[in-house]
């Protein structure tokens, strides 16, 4: 962005590393206090990284690379050392935001920004429970600070750099695509956001290389990943049969975004959108890498459904173009609201035990995960058997985890048709496997390839995510299911 009056840079490191490096010092100690489970996603990406490859069932590889990386030099699978990342990656994120952010507005931008980035409640959470969006966000946010550095001083080697980065940030989270839309509708719109074409496709070109090893991954895989986003999106499928106007699924994904940044970060982001051509181009660029983003999730939500994270993206660049804008009075509000959800979020993790809305545990869908697959694991032995199978993802992704040093064997039940999950496209259980297994039937009861099986036992637990989800446990054939065709 030549010929623009460039504010003043230096100062904002020191104070934004302090604030920074004390939130995220916090975060790794409550870590170590919290004695909730690995949810079903953490377990899957956990195990995602004892098999590298360059793709996954639903995501991307890098969540399971990284997973594998830390557990590895910590010689531990432990929940700690799975979510580790998190709290780390998040606060590398909250700097280079800073940085952008003193480079377009100035030193106290750096700061705030960094700061309020670090304390925004979706960040709090995401530094509890490891997620594709924390992987993807450090490389994003290079990206954007790559593309702003571009138009200030055009070079091939700025290029291809941001164009590996945000390779990267899509080997993160397939999220990373949006800025891909958002960097030609800037261009379009804001005569200064415009690179130079060489530069385009060179940034392209690096792009391309970097996401190539996935892209060869989903041809060999029957483009499984393909798959799965477009049965998240529902509508994409049978757009005839299955879009309509949801109305109130718009309205609830709205409604999630003031709890997602907070009232006045998303309250603000409303409010530069509706003011947006009285803003300077620095402003309208980073609006452009963020509004768009909200958009089409809320399409999404409007013709089908939408997840609270699923417009996380927009809220990088969404916090450089707010967080400075914002006078005293919000800024003292925005950081109190986020401030008491930040230190509200860990300690309840940390008190995940004793902390009850009425009769139930509030985190209870992050308790008793391992405790059933314990009790799992003792029927399988006290009934002599080595092979657990089960059909609910949910126990399978934990079993996987808590009973890696067993020395049992899990499969999921074979489905026909296209698998439906991750443990069923890499784990189904072998049709010609010898002997009997232990089968966890879930509230199906006994397989219709063994019809006349009594359970062995049955886990009711009285708290946590299985309250009210009996789990019968049968012994039956190795060979059940295939006698009688998959998913019976």
């Amino acid at each position: 962005m030549a010929n623009v009056v460039e504010p003043e840079r230096s100062g904002w490191l020191v104070p934004a590393l302090v604030i920074v490096a004390a939130i995220t010092a916090a975060r790794v100690v409550a870590l170590a206090l919290m004695p909730i489970d690995l949810f079903v996603d953490e377990a899957q990406y956990w195990l995602w990284g004892q098999d590298l490859a360059f793709g996954y069932y639903s995501k991307p590889p890098m969540i399971g690379w990284l997973i594998r990386a830390v557990t590895d030099l910590a010689g531990s699978d432990a929940a700690f050392w799975v979510r580790l990342p998190g709290p780390l990656l998040h606060g590398a994120t909250a700097l280079i935001l800073g940085a952008i952010a003193a480079r377009q507005f100035g030193a106290r931008a750096g700061v705030l920004t960094a700061a309020g980035y670090v304390t925004l409640p979706m960040v709090a959470l995401a530094s509890i429970l490891i997620s594709t969006d924390t992987v993807m966000f450090p490389f994003l946010a290079l990206a954007l600070a790559g593309y702003l550095r571009l138009l200030e001083r055009p070079g091939p080697a700025l290029a291809l750099g941001t164009g590996a980065v945000l390779g990267l940030a899509f080997m993160s989270k397939y999220a990373a695509i949006y800025y891909l839309l958002c960097m030609p509708l800037a261009a379009a719109l804001v005569p200064m956001a415009r690179p130079r074409w060489r530069d385009v496709a060179l940034m392209l070109s690096a792009f391309l290389l970097t996401i190539s090893p996935n892209l060869v991954w989903n041809i060999l895989n029957g483009l499984t990943t393909l798959q799965h986003t477009m049965d998240n999106a529902e509508w994409v499928r049978d757009p005839a049969a299955r879009a309509g106007l949801n109305l109130r699924g718009l309205g609830s994904f709205l409604a999630s975004q003031f709890a997602v940044v907070g009232p006045v970060v998303f309250g603000g982001l409303l409010w530069l959108a509706l003011t947006v051509r009285r803003r300077g181009p620095r402003v309208r660029t980073l609006l452009l890498f963020a509004l768009p983003v909200v958009a089409i999730v809320c399409i999404q939500a409007l013709l089908s459904k939408a997840y609270a994270n699923w417009a996380a993206a927009a809220y990088l660049a969404g916090s450089v173009a707010i967080l400075p804008m914002l006078s005293r009075g919000w800024l003292v509000a925005s950081f109190a609201i986020n401030g008491a959800l930040s230190l509200a979020l860990p300690l309840a993790a940390i008190f995940a035990e004793s902390f009850y809305l009425g009769d139930r545990l509030a985190l209870a869908r992050y308790m008793g995960r391992s405790e059933m697959s314990r009790a799992i694991i003792r029927v399988a032995r006290d009934a002599g058997q080595t092979t657990i199978v089960a059909r609910d993802r949910d126990i399978l992704a934990d079993l996987f985890h808590t009973g890696r040093d067993s020395g049992l064997r899990f499969f999921s039940v074979p489905f026909e048709g296209r698998p439906p999950h991750h443990y069923a496209m890499n784990f189904a259980l072998p049709d010609a496997l010898e002997g009997s297994v232990l089968y966890v039937a879930g509230g199906a009861g006994a397989p219709a390839c063994a019809p006349e099986a009594r359970p062995v036992a049955t886990l009711s637990p009285e708290r946590g995510a299985y309250r009210g989800h009996e789990q019968a446990l049968f012994v039956v054939p190795g060979d059940c299911w295939a006698t009688v065709g998959a998913d019976q």
